[in-house]
């Protein structure tokens, strides 16, 4: 295992992204897990990508933190997200930043960090988006988790299939099991051209410079990539239009 190599004593923390912003892969985060207990080094996952759009189950998972926005697959609000830390972990952790609200001053050269999870809370936060967050988290939960990550990967798939039936693009996305993030290079048009050339046709796409995954586009010699993300309210008729307006281009 490529992982288990790369542990020696130095290793303090095993880190990774569950779905990385640049494709459609899903690393294998149960793995990691395992190898994480078996080795007992704590474990981090950053969930930004994956939370709202897949089943997510921390003690499945076997991580000790993970961290989620609330702005992507959840659609909550930007500038809001949420931090899981295992119970036996929480008072292991000392916040970089303090107030009133995460730990209360004793005496002029003391202080006690709260013993619960909010010690890694402010005071001062962002209350409406905390509640529009809450909202979106009670919304999927109606949906069902597996109902969403079900239709968003059949979506994905239905998109890939026809992208591949064109001729017109490569797609980038990588892994077995591919999630509902789709890229591709445009085998005439350039990532910024397509983008432009789709909104015209009120059709939104972005576009993705690795800048969040550096190492991994220079070894596969990308530059600049088109993303298009699905999600359960799209339907198989607006990916056909999608399909129409890129071939139009």
């Amino acid at each position: 295992n490529a992982l288990e190599q790369h542990i020696d004593k130095k290793t303090k923390l095993i880190s990774i992204s569950h779905i990385p912003t640049g494709g459609g892969l899903i690393n294998p985060a149960h793995d990691v897990g395992r190898i994480a207990k078996k080795y007992g080094i704590p474990f981090l996952l950053d969930a930004c990508q994956s939370v709202g759009q897949i089943e997510l189950d921390v003690k499945a998972i076997g991580c000790d933190f993970l961290s989620a926005t609330g702005r992507k697959y959840l659609r909550g609000p930007r500038g809001t997200g949420f931090l899981y830390v295992q119970e036996d972990w929480i008072e292991r952790l000392e916040p970089p930043l303090l107030d009133q609200f995460a730990a209360e001053l004793i005496d002029a050269g003391t202080y006690e960090i709260r013993t619960d999870a909010k010690r890694f809370e402010n005071w001062e936060r962002y209350f409406a988006g905390q509640a529009a967050l809450g909202k979106a988290v009670d919304y999927a939960m109606e949906l069902g988790l597996k109902t969403i990550e079900r239709r968003v990967f059949d979506l994905a798939a239905y998109l890939r299939a026809e992208l591949q039936e064109t001729g017109l693009v490569t797609l980038t996305d990588q892994g077995a099991k591919k999630c509902g993030l789709v890229t591709f290079k445009h085998l005439r048009l350039d990532a910024e051209q397509v983008k432009i050339q789709l909104s015209e046709h009120g059709i939104n796409v972005s576009t993705s410079s690795g800048s969040g995954m550096k190492l991994s586009y220079l070894e596969r010699g990308l530059d600049v990539l088109v993303r298009a993300s699905v999600h359960y309210y799209n339907t198989e008729d607006e990916i056909n239009k999608f399909i129409e307006a890129l071939q139009s281009l």
